[in-house]
């Protein structure tokens, strides 16, 4: 395969199910159906952590979380690393090396300080979680353009458990038109790049890589009265875990419902949250169909792999929580995966694969061997309808956020084992309970199941180094036989 451009795009917080392609029935996306359409669609696509910073840094590193320590969001570290280590791979260093214009647009939050600039990236640092209403350049941009300034109007809030007044800002209407939007506004800067990288391919052949990272559909879904009355609730069903009760599950579960006061919305509102959500992921895919429509226009399209996925999921309700948390259910682990290459066949593919597969699959379509250390594998072989010897389960790490919890998970195609140290472990039987309420972990009839997994958990953690296999090894049903010599010394010690 001759080398590629590629065009990279991610949103955060982003439920699979809200995308046509993955079997929505309602929301409209046609933009990333089509891509669906023409590409490979991942259907067992993981996030290697269900929160942003350190699912970013994996996808830029090509690391597990704790091998590269960014291991909280920068908002709420507790005493983890803040930035990339200087000794640790990244993905830009190579393709420019390589002679690839390389551009990023967007959400940034790999570290506090550290942004594109700083590994000679084309696009500036857009810093924090949320989008960025009130940075210069965006306002900068709201007065070229003649667009009215960002307000917000009929908010909607949760209530803070202690009394204290209104909880979490959750949605409002948003009082620009979508011309106006931040979604727009980092569309219009991403095609500014593309335009001149369009330019620089067709007069020397130089190719590039150029992200578009857009903060939605993250809560607070602020969002034009166009796409926030686009869904009829009527037609927007509750999630299945609802009737969760979190019985005989980790009590943190309850306490973060509570945080969110989950529960402080009846069925109706949850309705209408959920249906402006799905309309923000539309407001998003119209500004995906944009890039990809330039694409076409500047006679890209058959040199340019385009890539979607997002850093995680959300809950919107599902198990009565929201945003995301130390609970590693299906909603915020799995996330949309979609790869399009052009002269590659339309398919969908039932593999195991996470986000940090991205980054030597990026390196490879560049004609770029993996970086070493790099703990992802390319998923080229899988897109060109290849099907090689892959691994038949996925593991999964959380390091807390708010505060630190700490939390393993390896799921197959059938179970999934959470790793409690703290709590109660978890086991759900995903055939028989797909929606991950009844926790069976105790159940005698499961035990065999249990120890199996728990023992190829273990035997996984140690063979990347994780270091939480040591607390496995001494308090983890691994079996019979010596548990792993932590201290490297017990077998110098009679």
């Amino acid at each position: 395969m001759s080398a590629r451009n590629v065009l990279f795009l991610m949103t955060d917080q982003h439920r699979v199910d809200t995308l046509g392609c993955y079997g929505n029935p309602v929301a409209r996306t046609p933009a990333l159906d089509g891509l669906a359409a023409e590409g490979t669609r991942f259907d067992r696509f993981y996030t290697p952590t269900a929160i942003c910073t350190p699912a970013r840094a994996s996808l830029f590193t090509g690391l597990h979380p704790f091998r590269h320590g960014l291991l909280v969001n920068p908002e709420r570290n507790g005493g983890a690393r803040d930035e990339v280590a200087d000794e640790h791979p990244v993905l830009a260093a190579p393709l420019l090396e390589a002679g690839y214009n390389m551009g990023h647009v967007g959400k940034w939050h790999i570290g506090r300080e550290r942004g594109p600039e700083f590994y000679r990236m084309d696009g500036e640092h857009l810093p924090g979680a949320l989008n960025p209403f009130h940075h210069p350049s965006y306002e900068r941009w709201l007065k070229e353009k003649g667009h009215p300034p960002f307000a917000v109007r009929d908010a909607v809030f949760g209530k803070a458990p202690n009394d204290s007044g209104r909880g979490h800002l959750i949605a409002g209407r948003l009082e620009q038109p979508v011309e106006a939007t931040v979604e727009a506004f980092l569309a219009d800067r991403t095609l500014e790049l593309l335009e001149g990288y369009a330019r620089d391919f067709h007069d020397s052949g130089r190719r590039f890589v150029l992200s578009c990272h857009w903060y939605g559909p993250h809560l607070p879904y602020l969002i034009p009265d166009e796409y926030y009355d686009m869904y009829d609730p009527e037609r927007v069903p509750l999630p299945a875990s609802m009737a969760e009760t979190f019985a005989g599950k980790p009590d943190v579960q309850r306490r973060y419902a509570e945080y969110w006061s989950a529960d402080h919305f009846d069925a109706d509102a949850w309705r209408k949250l959920i249906a402006v959500y799905w309309g923000y992921v539309t407001m998003i895919d119209d500004q995906i169909g944009r890039l990809l429509a330039a694409l076409r226009e500047l006679g890209l399209w058959d040199d340019t792999a385009v890539m979607f996925t997002a850093d995680h999921g959300e809950f919107t309700g599902a198990h009565r929580l929201n945003d995301k948390g130390p609970a590693m259910y299906e909603d915020i682990y799995r996330i949309p995966g979609i790869v399009r290459v052009p002269g590659a066949p339309a398919q969908a593919v039932d593999e195991f694969v996470t986000l940090i597969d991205l980054n030597p699959t990026i390196l490879e379509l560049a004609g770029l061997p993996a970086q070493e250390p790099c703990d992802g594998r390319s998923l080229l072989p899988l897109v060109n309808g290849e099907r090689p010897e892959w691994p038949q389960e996925v593991v999964t790490e959380f390091h807390g956020h708010h505060f630190p919890y700490s939390q393993r998970m390896i799921r197959d195609r059938r179970h999934k084992l959470v790793f409690n140290p703290e709590s109660v472990h978890e086991l759900y039987d995903l055939e028989t309970d797909p929606h991950e309420l009844h926790n069976v972990y105790t159940a005698p009839s499961y035990a065999g199941v249990r120890r199996e997994m728990t023992t190829r958990l273990y035997r996984e953690l140690l063979r990347r180094g994780d270091p939480a296999y040591t607390w496995m090894s001494y308090m983890a049903d691994i079996g019979t036989g010596r548990a792993a010599d932590v201290d490297g010394v017990a077998d110098e010690v009679s």
